[in-house]
């Protein structure tokens, strides 16, 4: 009787961790994007003020880029707070102590790595078969735009997501796998921290000036790498911006959406 019992326990005991979270408030941009392909957005009750893509949802803003409103999140009573790097660790273990289920989701260093958190995440809210399916259309989209660039060797690219101080692109981050991907050398590929000097891009002459969006701050380094005649990127006319809100989020969608835009524009001239 009490095998059965025991039995009948770990059955509904699994069956209860087993179900997909329902009320999830999101601290970071990419997480809340993705609920959305995930088509899971009804299982979101809270976000960041840059959410953009729970903009017009009435989603209750709970943080904002780096500071969480702890209460207010309490207050909506989660099931699931997905968590960054960047959150508070006091606020991650205030919130533990409500008895709120905080996932800690990190900023993933390659695309496998964005790959494998959206799964689990999809896994979270009971889209495994979905995520699965987008994780898979997306890989096979990567491995069209790999083929395609096998061949085109010796380029070299300055991946800018920062300006005063200049700041690059480094290695082992996901953005940085944009450039691997492509077959194209990272200007930046043996620094640990991402500021450097003007001098510096000048001095390894890139093929390729990308510039992720800072509002107006994008258009004047743009203006301003175009006045530096010397430069490969600059003569070929490959100095590009690209949105931010695309490149800097790591989803598989956004990347794949960034690498088709990066192999387009790189092609076009």
């Amino acid at each position: 009787m009490k095998k059965i019992f025991l039995f009948l326990f770990v059955l509904v005991t699994f069956a209860v961790q087993g179900q997909p979270y329902t009320r999830i408030v999101s601290l970071a941009p990419s997480f809340t994007q993705s609920l959305y392909y995930l088509e899971a957005q009804d299982n979101l009750i809270g976000c960041t003020s840059y959410c953009v893509a729970a903009k017009g949802d009435n989603k209750e803003i709970v943080s904002s880029a780096v500071k969480a409103n702890v209460e207010k999140i309490i207050s909506l009573k989660p099931d699931l707070v997905l968590a960054s790097g960047l959150t508070n660790p006091k606020d991650i273990e205030l919130l533990k102590k409500f008895g709120i289920k905080v996932e800690i989701i990190h900023s993933p260093q390659s695309f496998r790595e964005i790959c494998n958190q959206f799964i689990h995440m999809g896994e979270l809210v009971g889209k495994t078969e979905k995520a699965n399916r987008l994780v898979e259309e997306s890989e096979q989209t990567i491995k069209k735009i790999v083929e395609r660039n096998k061949q085109k060797t010796k380029r070299k690219m300055f991946f800018q997501i920062g300006a005063n101080p200049l700041f690059a692109v480094t290695p082992n981050t996901f953005m940085d796998d944009y450039m691997t991907l492509l077959g194209i050398e990272n200007i930046s590929k043996n620094l640990i921290q991402g500021a450097v000097s003007r001098e510096f891009v000048i001095a390894h002459n890139p093929d390729y000036i990308f510039i992720a969006t800072m509002g107006i701050v994008g258009e004047e380094e743009l203006r301003t790498w175009k006045r530096y005649s010397s430069l490969k990127a600059t003569r070929n006319n490959q100095i590009h911006i690209i949105d931010s809100d695309i490149a800097c989020q790591p989803t598989p969608i956004t990347f794949v959406q960034t690498m088709e835009l990066m192999d387009r524009l790189m092609s076009e001239k």
